[in-house]
């Protein structure tokens, strides 16, 4: 983030301190999607992202009263995030989630030359780019909590050991040491199976399409990730420069490459309304910020 965004982040938390709506609303609208895509990558399922992202947000703004500026705003708004995702009990995907080794074996079956059954209207570069975004995060659940959101903060979203660190509220020695352990786990794995990061390897995301749709784990009618048919058709040429690089970078620039994922939710439309309706400030979960709010 550069400085002139922080300075106006800054600038929106002093005034939203003093009960501003507007600059709240700018507040949660700056930090939004930031948020559910840190969800998305970590709990895989849209609607738990969304879920968690409300409730990190109310966590944000029942919290902004005591954010003293030690730390950007958007790395307190992480540790929040850090603090929720951590602590809350398994998501459905998380409960279904394999070991590296089931998912090897998953990876193998299932392959198939056969024509495309899909038949229901939707482009195949779509359904190629929800099966590759819906596989590769499925893979980062093979990680237990910690390493994998180390790797989304450290690979990923290409934080720094230090702010990192400063968001797991862990030393940055500490940071580094389950990021490389992190990273280790997922280039090793990918490197043995993934087609798009090694050609050679048999799966590939157009072998997967149609046992993929009998399983019900993508539904061409609901796509979870694939929005964008543009970017979709421009995945060849950008895999091609990712094959460039070096193995860990390689995998590191395929997660990159995923679109920003947009939530169903419109959250600052979902924030206005939850203020609107606040029941009585005695019990209200915003009732740090209610006497201001209300004005």
């Amino acid at each position: 983030m550069d400085n002139k965004l922080g300075q106006e982040l800054s600038a929106l938390v002093a005034v939203a301190k003093k009960g501003d709506r507007n600059a709240l609303e700018a507040l949660v609208r700056a930090v939004q999607r930031d948020v559910y895509n840190l969800a998305v990558r970590f709990l895989w399922h849209p609607q738990d992202a969304e879920d968690a992202t409300q409730e990190i947000l109310i966590r944000v703004i029942t919290g902004l009263a005591g954010f003293e500026g030690k730390s950007s705003f958007r790395t307190w708004v992480y540790r929040v995030a850090s603090n929720t995702l951590l602590t809350q009990g398994k998501k459905r995907m998380e409960q279904v989630a394999m070991s590296f080794d089931e998912f090897g074996e998953a990876l193998a079956d299932g392959l198939s030359d056969a024509p495309l059954t899909v038949n229901n209207d939707v482009d195949e570069e779509l359904l190629l780019e929800e099966v590759k975004i819906g596989c590769t995060h499925a893979m980062l659940l093979c990680l237990d909590r910690d390493h994998r959101f180390a790797y989304i903060l450290g690979e990923i979203l290409d934080l720094d050991h230090v702010e990192g660190a400063e968001i797991l509220e862990i030393t940055p020695a500490a940071f580094r040491k389950r990021l490389s352990r992190a990273n280790e786990r997922i280039t090793s794995f990918m490197t043995a199976h993934c087609g798009l990061v090694e050609p050679s390897n048999r799966c590939r995301c157009k072998l997967r399409i149609n046992c993929a749709v009998d399983r019900g784990h993508v539904r061409p009618k609901d796509l979870c990730f694939a929005h964008s048919l543009s970017q979709a058709k421009r995945f060849p040429e950008v895999l091609h420069t990712i094959r460039q690089l070096e193995d860990s970078r390689r995998i590191a620039a395929l997660y990159r490459s995923h679109p920003e994922f947009e939530s169903s939710t419109p959250f600052v439309a979902w924030l206005a309304k939850l203020l609107d309706e606040m029941p009585d400030p005695n019990i209200s979960p915003l009732r740090p910020l209610m006497p201001t709010l209300r004005q």
